[in-house]
């Protein structure tokens, strides 16, 4: 909700876009944000579009090269399907995502993100493992303990 992060973070994106076209669906409150910042406009790689509904966003994830966000669920979503994330967060609750999942927290540091988005453009993207238990098998294991 800052609109100097909003702008540094948008002009980061306006880098990386030169090299790859990059999908953001934009929330209502940062697109309003964005209409603010009069003096910077996304770039041509950078398609902004409306939100997208929960399946039609983890198709996108599945489909990435590599993900951008400072969500802690998708930050899970990412490693679960092991596609490439730049977390722009400081810390995340989710530590499992970093220690042994796809996720990589890249905090405020635009340089830093533009950096790493590099190296998983030149093929140095961390891949990381799935978690244990994050199997899909949950509510077996609740019903074998419930028995």
């Amino acid at each position: 909700d800052d609109p100097a992060e909003l702008r540094r973070i948008i002009c980061a994106l306006n880098e990386i876009a030169e090299k790859i076209e990059i999908l953001f669906p934009v929330h209502p409150r940062t697109r309003q944000m964005m209409q603010e910042l009069a003096d910077i406009q996304p770039a041509p790689g950078l398609r902004l579009t409306d939100p997208v509904g929960y399946l039609e966003f983890l198709g996108l994830q599945r489909n990435a090269l590599f993900v951008i966000t400072d969500s802690g669920g998708i930050q899970e979503e990412t490693t679960f399907l092991g596609v490439p994330c730049l977390t722009v967060r400081e810390n995340t609750e989710r530590p499992v995502t970093v220690s042994i999942g796809s996720n990589l927290l890249v905090g405020r540091d635009m340089e830093r993100l533009k950096k790493e988005a590099a190296a998983i453009l030149a093929g140095q993207a961390k891949r990381g493992g799935i978690p244990p238990l994050w199997d899909g098998k949950a509510g077996e294991r609740i019903a074998g303990i419930l028995a």
